[in-house]
Formats: structure tokens, C-alpha cells, sequence
């Protein structure tokens, strides 16, 4: 007879359930909210737990299962469009980390049980850490080796931006066709989707960005004064268009920091599904 503690229970799952949301979230190029994220893992953890009370065995059911573990991408990840390809990658992700982490557990004599779909384990918190970590550090590796798919024109990077206290991530394209530049510097620009950098201005909306010109006038007042700019850009069926875009504090770029650079907010995706939210010239 197994004995199972609750509390080792719920702390394993749940960080399993956050390395996963963070790891999902890398690998699909989404803005980390790591609070939302620590939301979405108790959630897990919880779950876990539930399972093991009495009475509640139907949560076990695949089709419950399923549910909670899609809840958790909408609380840890938001429900974006691309909620599909989030789940799917936090599935495949699931069944890699839990094979690490048997087999750490395993090859340490520790045994575990994975009934009902569950994780649970006899090794004390300290080794649940390190292994997890060595799992994430592992999968990390490789997703980032992965996720660099070059080819002669394009790359994907990593991106950090900073404006007062806010900070956000995601990933770019490098894309040799994009030649948009700041008419004033000649420096290039990052053409990111709006809702990407949401999270560093709360008071941006999507009207601002189908209207740019109105949108200027009611952001670049106040706190956010000298921040925004209105770019000129030309592409396929648009002959003179209009960017609103932002100077954000610090902007980094494949881990190199770009002085200057100004991020152009786009109204709709700039990929296809890609994990990708934004565009940038080589010549960052």
C-alpha cells in the first residue's frame, strides 16, 4: 500500500506544472507572466491532490484530465488565438518532462507512481528540485539549440524589452526583408504584434493601433510623453501606411543590446502560427 502525503503531492506537481507553463511559454514565444504562470501550477497541483481525496475519483477521468490541463494554459499562458498550438506544445512538453523526471527518480531508487496520471514520489522536496530544474535546464537547452532554426535568411531570437519598471520577452524573426527603419536615425526597427507589448503600456488598446494618428495624440501625453512616434512603412497593397510605434528604455536582441531602437507596434500577427511575435532587419 502506497502511502501518499498531500502536501508532497500538491508541491511536486505544482512545479512540475510551472516549469511547464514557463517552458511552454519560451518555446511558443508568449510574454511570460510568471504570476499568472505560479496561478495556472497551483491550479495543477491542486488537481493532483484533489484526485487522491475521497470521493473524487472521477477527476480522474481522461476527459477531466484534459480539462484541467487546458485550464491551466488558459490561467498560466491567457487565451490567445493561438490556445490550440499552446496546448499542444504544453502536451508534448508533459510527456517529455514527465520521462525526465521518471527516470531521474528511477535510477535513484526512488520509484514513483504515476496512477491516475498523477505524479507522485518518495524523494524529499530538496531532490524534487533539483531535479525538476535539471529537467527544465535540460529541455531549455535543447528547445533553445530547437528554436534557433537558421536558415540564409532567417533566424529567431530571443527579445527583452524594459520601459520604466515593466519588463516583457518574447521571440523575433530576423528577417532580411524587413528594411522598416526610423527615418530620423537610420536605425532599424522592431515590428512586434500589439498585444505582445501590451504588458509594458496598460493603457494601449487595439484602436490605437487601426488608427495611429488618433492613437499618437491620446498615448504621447502625460507619463508617456516623447515615447511614441508615428512611422511611415510601405509593404504588399499598402502604398503609405502608418506604424504607431514606442521608445522603449532598453531593447535586447539575440542577447546583444540595441541602443535607439524603436518597436513598431503591429495591429495584426506578423507570422502564421510561428513561434514568433515580431519582425527585425539584420541589421540590429
Amino acid at each position: 500500500m502506497t502511502v501518499v502525503y498531500l502536501d508532497t503531492l500538491f508541491a511536486l506537481n505544482a512545479l512540475m506544472d510551472y516549469l511547464l507553463l514557463l517552458a511552454s511559454a519560451r518555446l511558443a514565444g508568449e510574454v511570460l507572466h510568471r504570476g499568472r504562470m505560479a496561478l495556472g501550477s497551483v491550479l495543477g497541483g491542486a488537481y493532483a491532490a484533489a484526485v487522491c481525496l475521497p470521493g473524487m475519483e472521477f477527476l480522474s477521468h481522461p476527459l477531466c484530465k484534459a480539462g484541467c490541463a487546458v485550464l491551466m494554459v488558459v490561467v498560466g499562458l491567457g487565451a490567445t488565438r493561438r490556445l490550440l498550438r499552446q496546448t499542444v506544445i504544453f502536451f508534448l512538453l508533459s510527456c517529455a518532462f514527465g520521462g525526465g523526471v521518471l527516470a531521474i527518480a528511477l535510477l535513484g531508487g526512488w520509484g514513483m507512481s504515476l496512477g491516475g496520471g498523477i505524479i507522485y514520489s518518495g524523494m524529499d522536496l530538496k531532490t524534487v528540485l533539483l531535479s525538476g530544474a535539471g529537467c527544465y535546464v535540460l529541455m531549455t537547452l535543447f528547445m533553445s539549440r530547437a528554436g534557433r532554426h537558421s536558415t540564409a535568411d532567417s533566424e529567431i531570437v530571443p527579445v527583452g524589452l524594459q520601459l520604466d519598471d515593466r519588463k516583457i520577452s518574447f521571440t523575433a524573426l530576423v528577417d532580411t526583408g524587413n528594411t522598416l527603419s526610423d527615418p530620423v536615425s537610420g536605425h532599424g526597427v522592431l515590428v512586434a504584434e500589439w498585444d505582445s507589448v501590451a504588458g509594458l503600456i496598460p493603457e494601449l488598446m487595439l484602436e490605437d493601433l487601426t488608427d495611429p494618428a488618433r492613437g499618437f495624440a491620446r498615448l504621447n501625453a502625460g507619463r508617456w510623453k516623447g515615447r511614441f512616434r508615428l512611422l511611415p512603412y510601405r509593404s504588399v497593397g499598402v502604398e503609405c501606411g502608418m506604424l504607431l510605434a514606442i521608445r522603449p528604455d532598453a531593447v535586447r536582441i539575440g542577447g546583444r543590446q540595441c541602443r535607439h531602437m524603436l518597436v513598431a507596434l503591429s495591429p495584426t500577427a506578423v507570422s502564421d502560427g510561428g513561434g514568433y511575435r515580431a519582425l527585425v532587419g539584420d541589421r540590429f
